[in-house]
């Protein structure tokens, strides 16, 4: 039974395992968007997101005990000054993991993982247009509505073309 064993020790010692996943957070940071294995990803989704929470409370004792975990002066500079700022509206689900095709070498699981609000292709909603419902006659309908719009158009330009001829004549 597995009561308690939350953590994937990713076949590695606990102090390897720290070492890897600190590496790992500090070039998520730096990068915005790592690609490594499944596991990984899912390893250092459960040790980035409470770092990224914890940088929304901008304190020397949130910022040291981040530190303590990162273990780079700039990474945590970054995640404070710029990732903080991008996500104090959002709570929680900073990141973000994409699978890929297996690795070639050993059949490896790989995946990419992101923070959510650095990326350009699903951070932005696409516009939609709304499709109009087509009735019979649609297309003379709208062949009309746009004869009349041109005159519309053409009205007001020869009404500006008239207005100075007039103005000339005042001015004889």
């Amino acid at each position: 039974m597995r009561h308690g064993k939350k953590v994937n020790h990713l076949g590695r010692t606990d102090s390897h395992r720290k070492a890897m996943l600190a590496n790992m957070a500090t070039s998520l940071i730096k990068h915005k968007r790592i690609t490594t294995t499944l596991a990984k990803a899912k390893a250092l989704r459960q040790y980035v997101e409470p770092l990224i929470t914890k940088s929304k409370n901008d304190t020397t004792h949130s910022r040291r005990t981040v530190f303590s975990y990162l273990k780079d002066k700039e990474a945590v500079s970054i995640l404070f000054r710029e990732i903080s700022e991008k996500v104090a509206n959002r709570p929680g689900g900073y990141t973000r993991i994409i699978k890929l095709e297996n690795r070639l070498g050993d059949n490896a699981e790989m995946a990419f993982i992101e923070l959510v609000d650095y990326n350009e292709v699903y951070g932005k909603t696409a516009k939609t247009e709304k499709k109009a419902t087509r009735r019979r006659g649609g297309k003379k309908k709208a062949a009309a509505e746009a004869a009349t719009e041109e005159v519309k158009a053409e009205a007001p330009a020869a009404t500006e073309e008239a207005a100075p001829a007039t103005e000339e004549k005042k001015e004889d």
